[in-house]
């Protein structure tokens, strides 16, 4: 009875291995959701660079290689996605963003690129509907460097309070009206950190920089939590689109503003996202560093992956202004403002004392420095740390290290300090940046790619969005050429890199920079299957056409754009 209930059973398996194909009883191999073949695959994994499939089950990668070697993944159920010889790369990870910000900057007036003030004036006018007329992104020095007044616009804005941020963030023009309300006037003292722009008369010309925005800032109607949660939906689809599949968010905060933006989106806008299962690119975040002893309780309590979807990165400060605003700290005064050096946002030794206790208790630390001199001032403070605290892997970052003087480039390296930098932003600085700091400084100090990786020195590359959009495509090129509009030659043409090392900084030199190595950065068995397809074929066609376009991109293996 035994035997024939055997050869029963043995029979039924030979049907139903005749009908399904053997993948479906593949023991040691199980089969994949997806398998990507036919590409060519930049895995950024030193130990296979290249390949042309990919096998990915459960959000993974499973294996990568040759066709034929993963070929007893495929099974029933399994997706194979031919892509036909276009190039595949790891997700890109945007090193250095202001979701929230960006997210929300895209529901404002928009005054990015504008290259006149009648345009200038037009798109406020446009916007006079609203009672606060907020946004920004306006570039003095696409309409010949003159700074905007608020007599540009208070004709037009007579009972409209308006705060609009140049691109860089650090100095915003307010009107009339929403001076008379922040109680600005000839009298008013410049906050500590910040300077309020005047006439010759004394007179306030409508521009703040860095704290002094908060005399007005603190005054504007919080934003709902509805369009926090609607500026992190368009802000995710706008990352995705450029192949952007992770960012490292430093948050709303800026020098002089309340610490308590950046935990409300944490509690209110990323949390109820990946609870309610809304989350569509993976998000690293960094608070303000005077928060420290809160973010390090909550590492206690839930670890550093709250899920695959929110890693709690580390602490973000300011050691001084931007270049766009005379703010950028230097040990030489500006050649257009003698009498000027920039300026240092805060205190120096309440900075040194709060990084301290931060990496006491293993928590990482992210510093803006801009200027030479702010990038030596931050480096002599890191070296303390190290020295007070002992040597551990705590990978310190400075954001942008944009201008640095001869040999700071190797005390980074000596330090193990990454830097942070954003490729773009030297598009927008090539034509102004001379007349700032002279050829001379400009040429021999600015954007040091090649210089730090030289040095060994690990890149991370961003976009700090929306001071930049987000497009490591267009990053990649930057760093390769260092060719602005307009120029037809490259900017300092010693600093630029391979494309080789450009994809390795929007990638793995990323992930490391922010302690997601062992699941981001590169296509290697074990890690999330975030990919992106490109349009083209050959790098070569990139290198001489520049035209290439994110074809698909990929998160946890599942086609998240288009």
């Amino acid at each position: 009875m035994k035997s024939r209930f055997l050869l029963l059973l043995l029979a039924s398996a030979s049907l139903l291995l005749a009908i399904v194909g053997p993948q479906l009883f593949s023991w040691s191999s199980p089969a994949a959701d997806l398998v990507v073949k036919n590409a060519q695959i930049y895995t950024v994994d030193e130990s296979l660079p290249l390949a042309d499939s990919m096998a990915v089950r459960n959000g993974r990668i499973l294996r990568i290689g040759s066709y034929s070697s993963i070929q007893d993944m495929v099974g029933y159920g399994t997706k194979e996605l031919d892509l036909r010889g276009k190039i595949v790369v790891p997700g890109f990870i945007d090193s250095h963003v202001h979701l929230i910000n960006g997210g929300l900057q895209m529901m404002r007036v928009n005054l990015r690129g504008i290259n006149s003030k009648d345009e200038f004036v037009k798109r406020v006018k446009e916007a006079v509907r609203s009672s606060w007329i907020l946004g920004g992104g306006w570039n003095n020095d696409l309409w010949g460097g003159e700074l905007p007044l608020a007599s540009w616009i208070d004709d037009i804005t007579p009972y409209n309070p308006v705060f609009v941020s140049r691109m860089d963030g650090h100095i915003t023009l307010a009107n009339s009206v929403a001076l008379k309300l922040g109680g600005i006037t000839k009298s008013s003292e410049d906050p500590n950190g910040g300077t309020i722009m005047r006439t010759t008369r004394g007179e306030p010309t409508g521009l703040l920089i860095d704290s002094a925005r908060e005399l007005i800032f603190s005054l504007i109607p919080e934003v709902s939590v509805e369009e926090r949660r609607e500026a992190l939906h368009r802000a995710s689809n706008h990352a995705l689109m450029r192949g952007v599949t992770t960012v490292v968010d430093v948050g709303r905060y800026f020098p002089g503003a309340s610490v308590k933006d950046s935990w409300e989106d944490f509690s209110d806008v990323y949390l109820w996202a990946d609870l309610s299962g809304k989350m569509m690119i993976r998000v690293c975040l960094f608070f303000p560093l005077e928060t420290w002893s809160r973010l390090r309780d909550l590492i206690n309590k839930v670890g550093q992956a709250m899920s695959q979807w929110i890693y709690l990165g580390g602490l973000k400060a300011f050691a001084d202004g931007s270049l766009g605003s005379r703010s950028a700290l230097f040990y030489e005064p500006y050649v257009d403002e003698p009498h000027n050096h920039g300026l240092l946002v805060g205190d120096y030794e309440s900075l040194h004392n709060l990084t301290l206790a931060s990496d006491r208790v293993g928590l990482q630390v992210a510093i803006h420095a801009i200027g030479d001199r702010a990038n030596d001032l931050i480096l002599d403070m890191y070296e303390s740390v190290i020295l007070e605290n002992g040597v551990r892997d705590r990978r310190f970052r400075i954001e942008h290290a944009q201008h640095l003087a001869p040999g700071t480039p190797a005390r980074f390296n000596n330090l193990g300090i990454f830097a942070s930098v954003q490729p773009e932003h030297l598009l927008f600085d090539a034509d102004s940046v001379n007349k700032k700091l002279g050829i001379d400084r400009a040429e021999k100090g600015s954007y040091l790619f090649q210089s730090l990786l030289r040095s060994n020195v690990e890149l991370a590359f961003g976009s700090d969005w929306p001071v930049v959009d987000v497009n490591p495509l267009g990053g990649i090129m930057t760093a390769m050429k260092r060719i602005p509009p307009g120029w037809d030659t490259a900017w300092a043409p010693s600093e630029s890199i391979s494309l080789n090392d450009s994809l390795k900084a929007y990638t793995l030199s990323a992930a490391r920079a922010c302690f997601l190595d062992s699941d981001l950065g590169s296509l290697t068995p074990g890690k999330l299957a975030d990919f992106v397809v490109l349009s083209i074929y050959t790098w070569d066609e990139f290198v001489a056409e520049g035209s290439a376009s994110i074809y698909a991109t990929y998160v946890g293996g599942v086609q998240a754009y288009p």
